[in-house]
């Protein structure tokens, strides 16, 4: 257990990926919560992110990914919405299910054939690890889980809009951006959109930011915020919500944290 949380506090955060040909890559995870204590809980004690400060809101940064908690209300959990869950590496998946019992946190599924497990972090946040013994750190970001009911086009939507790379993850079908797999589940139900949930938006680094937000707009993506330049966070942002109901954020400027 000692050397589990040596590793889990070690150095072991980078800088995010480089962008792929259309600028993109994976930039944050932007979550909302009744209680930031018990975030903090999740995201630092239990899985080891590293805390910085994002102007005023709490981060927690990991390999490829900021996953930042912003206190709030929150309309409910991430099951029935259109990003079911997140999804994370670790080295050791026995070392994090002994830890998380240890904290208190809820694990909602053993899959011990397979090597993952579902977690409940605060606000019924569902989180995935997923274990990789040729892992050099203890944890990184891996995938983001989506879930609607039009799977081939989602997948075929993202790779026109930002370059994703379509495949196959395990028996889902995906599509891959640096720093990120996107993960399709099928289901039958309409779901719910992100906003206001405890998994309000994810977010996408682009390289040339204004041009690329003209870009989608020709395509017929209405903004939500519009491209904008944030002297006193250095960054340019903009902000839309996908088709299936996942909100999503625009930055460019996050890799100077």
């Amino acid at each position: 257990m000692l050397a589990f949380l040596l590793a889990a506090a070690s150095p072991l955060m980078a800088q995010l990926s480089a962008p792929n040909p259309m600028g993109v890559s994976m930039g944050h995870l932007h979550l909302n919560t009744t209680d930031p204590a018990a975030s903090r809980k999740f995201w630092v004690d239990f899985l080891g992110g590293q805390p910085v400060k994002f102007a005023n809101t709490e981060a927690y940064k990991f390999i490829d990914t900021f996953v930042m908690a912003r206190k709030g209300t929150v309309s409910g959990g991430t099951e029935g919405t259109a990003v079911n869950h997140l999804g994370f590496k670790v080295k050791d998946l026995d070392a994090y299910l002994a830890r998380c019992e240890q904290m208190g946190f809820k694990i909602a599924r053993r899959m011990p054939d397979s090597r993952q497990a579902f977690i409940m972090g605060p606000d019924e946040l569902k989180v995935e690890l997923s274990e990789d013994k040729m892992m050099t750190a203890a944890i990184a970001h891996h995938h983001i889980h989506f879930a609607n009911q039009k799977v081939p086009e989602i997948q075929a939507w993202y790779a026109k809009m930002f370059g994703a790379k379509p495949g196959r993850r395990l028996k889902f079908e995906a599509a891959d951006l640096p720093g990120v797999n996107l993960t399709f589940l099928a289901v039958d139900a309409p779901v719910k959109p992100t906003k206001g949930t405890a998994m309000d938006h994810i977010g996408f680094e682009v390289k040339n930011l204004e041009a690329f937000v003209k870009k989608l707009e020709a395509e017929g993506v209405k903004m939500d915020i519009p491209y904008r330049n944030v002297p006193a966070i250095k960054l340019s942002i903009a902000f839309f919500t996908d088709p299936w109901g996942t909100y999503v954020e625009l930055t460019e400027g996050l890799t100077g944290y």
